[in-house]
């Protein structure tokens, strides 16, 4: 099969002719439509991801296609379904092996690029705002890098659940298409006092931070007693330190949210909060954005769209 694959760490992936072995105990052959990408990928190729990969390994956490073959002890799928599936490698490639219990039927209604496309950005914000931040109907979230390929699913969730949001990103084309998922309020980036201007809004309640660095900082200042403040990422680049006596004085949380970490402890809790959304989307209460589509033959440059942050939305890789 036909992989893109990392082969030395700190350098540019390529294309390699690789076969894949039979399904294992507990997995599916998957033949490829779709697959998502995500910053993570860019972590993985400078060997930088929580999880480190030892090269050759294929780039790709989520994908969809077709079921191809079956492994042994799996139950409740048919060669032919439609399935997406948390890989958590081996997506951008014609076909991939794929744990049985990662995957999940896709409903009628959905294509491949959106069942591709789904499962991180918008599992991560509906387990980051619903299972740990608690966030209630009529309270205030703020989110940073919100037409991100995460953030923009924090603002649709946000709004879901019934609270006020407010979103950062970019220049006017950027914001407005958070406004367009339902952002409330919106805040240039770029704009100078971030916290007087969520302060006159009336400061917020959570922080969803996709950024890190000074907007963090801001934010914290602006939060509300009681209130909780998310690290989702640090696309900034700067991995913000968090004052504990500010956190003492308004009773301030700060929790981390690492998806995939949850397949190793909890995985039932990320079991149902897929399915929940999955639901949600059938439904057409979400509407996943993909900012872009590229063909498997430009996954280089799909990967350099979200390595500049020029997309907005999701960047999904197609596989003919």
């Amino acid at each position: 099969m036909r992989a893109f694959q990392v082969t030395t760490l700190g350098r540019a992936p390529q294309f390699q002719q690789v076969t894949l072995p039979e399904p294992a105990a507990g997995e599916l052959r998957v033949a490829v439509k779709a697959c998502g990408l995500n910053f993570a990928d860019l972590l993985m190729i400078e060997g930088r991801y929580q999880e480190r990969l030892q090269p050759p390994f294929t780039l790709g956490m989520e994908l969809a296609g077709v079921v191809t073959a079956i492994g042994p002890g799996v139950a409740g799928f048919a060669l032919g379904d439609r399935v997406a599936g948390f890989a958590g490698q081996g997506g951008l490639a014609t076909e991939a092996n794929v744990a049985a219990a990662r995957c999940l039927r896709l409903p009628d209604a959905m294509d491949f690029a959106t069942g591709a496309a789904f499962q991180i950005a918008y599992g991560t914000s509906h387990l980051a705002l619903d299972h740990k931040a608690r966030l209630l109907p009529g309270e205030t979230l703020f989110v940073t890098g919100a037409t991100g390929g995460v953030g923009l699913t924090a603002v649709e969730i946000g709004k879901r659940m019934g609270a006020r949001v407010i979103a950062s990103a970019r220049g006017a084309e950027k914001l407005e298409i958070a406004r367009l998922a339902g952002a409330d309020h919106l805040i240039d980036s770029d704009s100078e006092d971030l916290r007087g201007q969520l302060k006159a809004l009336g400061g917020v309640d959570v922080v969803y931070d996709t950024i890190g660095g000074p907007g963090f900082h801001e934010a914290l200042r602006a939060t509300r007693p009681e209130g909780r403040l998310l690290a989702i990422g640090f696309a900034g680049g700067e991995v913000p330190q968090v004052p504990a006596n500010l956190l003492l004085v308004k009773n301030l949380s700060v929790m981390g949210l690492y998806w995939g970490g949850y397949l190793a402890f909890r995985p039932e809790v990320l079991t149902a909060s897929l399915a929940a959304l999955a639901g949600w989307i059938a439904a057409g209460d979400l509407h996943p954005h993909i900012g872009a589509r590229l063909p498997l033959d430009q996954a280089a440059e799909a990967l350099e769209l979200l390595r500049s942050r020029r997309s907005s939305g999701k960047v999904v890789v197609t596989v003919d």
